[in-house]
């Protein structure tokens, strides 16, 4: 068979030198290193040594970390630093990996979530803050980890798979495609969707990773607003009480039930407002209407506001008792007091319809080490996840610092990200007694990797 000729052959060997790939890790593994993350972990974890160590607990972590940014879902992942010695230095081994998470015990994890509320607080002075003179929002979520071997606690699921239950909180971030990872809990698969007490116990994890000034002051009006927003899951009266102690808001998706199935339908039509998007445009096919005055909202906190929507549902959804006339129903509990949020009602609905950006924010983190919890017992499953959690935080910080102002960088999902940042490839080479890192000036986005990178440094110089 004759070749047709538009396909190039190229000659291959293996005798390349000083070229390498997935230089920019390097970007990642500095700003663990400039936000202190690595000098704090060492801290949390050096009572657990008896003497000195070869390789730091912190620099192993936050390796780990970066690996897992880079696409790893298991230990061994940490070998794509280790491959490229050139530009990271001496990484540990995978066994070594293994011996730093199991160190990570009960005792010592909150430890290590102090150790990056510390780095988040430098991040943000180094320029990843957000604006605090806007409502923070901390969504909430839980997810199923399917685990695919026996693993201590590993349980039937709801969704009848078998693995972990976790439940997680974000800092949204709508500046970027991502999210900040503020807590998670690593739970048994059957762990309850609404147990109020895993919900305030993430909250309490989410709070103590912000920044003392960031943190809500309850009874100071004047102090930093912080809400948090989950789907009918958090909706329970003692998660709503806990929010009002801490001095946060609350938006959570309520449960349309028989009891709002019974007015729903004579609500006259003129009570139904248009409901808007994010350009403050009106959104077709859905309409909003607060109902607090026809349901007992004794039991929950005072101002507590329900709202109903309905919309069209989209093509092939299937509808249930509590939608009417061919409208989907939902409904959501806020606490917030009229005026507070610009559009009145309908701003109070986008604000809790962006909460939907938790899904994304969970798909991102799976495809970022969640969707395996690599180890066999829980400790170091629980040390993975806030591994998982770090490289989350590494990723928006990043992002936030280096790629300020260029969308095109900021806003792409993780894949994306990999491939045009992470995994670019440089040539190493060495003169007048100093070591460069050439990025491939043909990479069409080189010129940004490298004025973030620099970026970067002088944001923590």
């Amino acid at each position: 068979m004759k070749s047709s000729g538009s396909f190039r052959r190229l000659r291959v060997s293996a005798d390349g030198s000083g070229v390498v790939s997935h230089a920019g890790l390097g970007m990642l593994r500095e700003l663990a290193e400039h936000s202190g993350l690595v000098a704090a972990l060492n801290d949390a974890l050096t009572d657990t040594y008896r003497g000195a160590w070869v390789h730091s607990p912190g620099q192993v972590l936050t390796d780990l970390a970066v690996a897992v940014a880079d696409g790893a879902d298991a230990i061994t992942g940490i070998g794509v630093l280790g491959d490229r010695q050139g530009v990271f230095g001496p990484v540990a081994s995978m066994p070594t990996a293994w011996r730093v998470l199991d160190r990570v015990d009960a005792e010592h994890l909150a430890a290590v979530r102090a150790a990056r509320a510390a780095a988040r607080q430098a991040a943000w002075a180094a320029g990843a803050g957000p604006d605090l003179s806007q409502e923070l929002c901390i969504d909430l979520d839980a997810t199923i980890t399917v685990a695919h071997s026996e693993k201590e606690n590993a349980a039937a699921t709801w969704k009848r798979t078998f693995g972990f239950h976790p439940l997680l909180a974000f800092l949204d971030r709508p500046d970027i495609a991502g999210g900040e990872a503020l807590g998670g809990l690593l739970r048994p698969g059957n762990a309850g969707s609404n147990t109020a007490a895993d919900h305030i116990q993430v909250l309490d994890m989410a709070l103590a990773s912000l920044p003392a000034h960031a943190r809500p002051i309850p009874g100071d009006p004047g102090g930093p607003r912080v809400l948090a927003r989950s789907d009918s899951a958090g909706a329970t009266r003692a998660f709503a009480a806990a929010c009002r102690e801490r001095g946060v808001g609350f938006s959570f998706g309520f449960p349309v039930d028989f009891r709002i199935k019974k007015f729903v339908d004579g609500i006259p039509e003129q009570c139904w407002s248009p409901a808007i998007d994010t350009d403050s445009g009106i959104r077709n096919g859905a309409w909003i209407a607060e109902v607090t005055a026809n349901i007992d909202l004794s039991a929950w906190p005072d101002g507590s506001r329900l709202i109903l929507r309905k919309e069209r549902p989209h093509p092939g959804a299937q509808l249930t008792f509590t939608d009417s006339d061919g409208m989907r129903i939902t409904a959501f509990l806020t606490d917030t007091p009229p005026g507070v949020v610009r559009g009145n009602i309908a701003g109070l609905e986008l604000r809790h319809r962006q909460h939907a950006r938790v899904e994304d924010r969970i798909r991102q983190a799976k495809a970022t080490g969640l969707r395996n919890l690599p180890c066999r017992g829980f400790n170091e499953n629980a040390a993975w996840l806030e591994v998982v959690m770090m490289a989350t935080d590494l990723i928006a910080w990043t992002k936030l610092i280096a790629f300020d102002g260029d969308p095109v960088l900021a806003r792409c999902e993780i894949a994306a990200f990999r491939y045009r940042v992470l995994h670019v490839a440089s040539r190493i080479t060495r003169s007048a007694r100093q070591t460069r890192l050439r990025i491939d000036k043909t990479w069409r986005w080189a010129a940004a990797i490298a004025a973030g990178w620099h970026r970067i440094r002088t944001a923590f110089s």
